[in-house]
């Protein structure tokens, strides 16, 4: 029994206690205010937390560990910069193929409103008896032709090869025009679209074989629908000046021509004019600085 007990004894003695295995380690709070100003100080604070709470900076390996952290976390930022800038870029990119999607889709239904609109003009003149104008802006008519600008009008009107002067009948007045040749029905004999210039207007025959006419206008701001009243009469709204006569005007006189050709403009597409715009801004203005009145009622037309 002796032996027994002694063995027993001996057995306990070498097993080991439970108070003698190591403990598992508990998480310990870390608690720091980051300054992204500066960041050193942040990770000084993270070192000697690590420092004074294990044995990690101690051993040899640690510091090839930061390191390999260190790089980790760069590598890991450099790909989410990536990923922003690639996805940025592509939003970029379909923002402008929407875009010009849309220009596209615009400027179709823009030309096509303008082929409408043409056509549409196309059937007013039709219906309207108005004619569009000849490449001098005025007509060509069975025994004679017309052009103008602002300021004149040239009038040619063929005759038989050889004619003389003195066999031309041409009498120019204010408001009216007489021309043909003697012995023979007046080829124009009528009272002109608007007054003239008397004093300023001459006559030739070019080439023996077309009379040539002059006619200074009295309104040099209107376009004529017709050389005299009574013949077919032209669309004035798609008259279209030469750039280099709008360009010998003075500075005054071409504003003034520029204003009556936006004008027009803007009646033939029912839209204000210039001076209903103007008239316009001022109301829009005055309601701004007046927002304690009742406008409800007013009209900005």
């Amino acid at each position: 029994m002796a032996i027994i007990s002694d063995f027993q004894d001996e057995d306990q003695t070498n097993k080991p206690t439970s108070s003698s295995q190591p403990k598992p380690s508990k998480p310990i709070p870390f608690a720091s205010t980051f300054d992204s100003s500066n960041p050193n100080a942040f990770l000084e604070k993270v070192f000697d937390f690590v420092a004074k709470e294990s044995d990690f900076l101690d051993k040899d390996f640690s510091e090839k560990e930061v390191v390999s952290a260190f790089r980790a976390a760069k590598v890991k930022k450099a790909k989410i910069v990536a990923a922003e800038k690639a996805k940025v870029v592509a939003e970029a990119k379909a923002k402008a193929e929407k875009k010009l999607k849309e220009e596209k889709a615009v400027n179709a239904a823009a030309k096509k409103d303008k082929e409408v609109e043409s056509k549409e003009d196309e059937k007013k003149d039709g219906e309207s008896g108005l004619a569009a104008p000849n490449k001098g802006n005025g007509m060509d008519l069975e025994k004679y032709s017309w052009t103008q600008t602002l300021q004149e009008l040239n009038v040619n009107v063929p005759v038989p090869t050889g004619t003389k002067s003195r066999f031309v009948i041409c009498e120019i007045k204010k408001n009216h025009l007489k021309v043909g040749i003697k012995g023979q029905p007046p080829i124009i004999d009528g009272e002109l679209y608007r007054s003239i210039k008397p004093d300023e207007c001459y006559w030739s025959i070019e080439d023996q074989s077309t009379l040539s006419i002059l006619l200074t206008k009295h309104d040099q701001m209107e376009w004529w629908k017709s050389l005299v009243k009574g013949d077919p009469e032209i669309n004035t709204q798609k008259v279209e000046p030469e750039n280099s006569k709008l360009a010998d005007l003075d500075p005054e006189t071409r504003q003034t021509v520029e204003k009556m050709m936006f004008d027009q403009r803007q009646k033939s597409m029912g839209l204000p004019t210039s001076e209903e715009l103007q008239k316009q801004e001022l109301m829009k203005k005055f309601m701004s600085q007046h927002p304690e009145m009742d406008f409800s009622r007013a009209k900005l037309s």
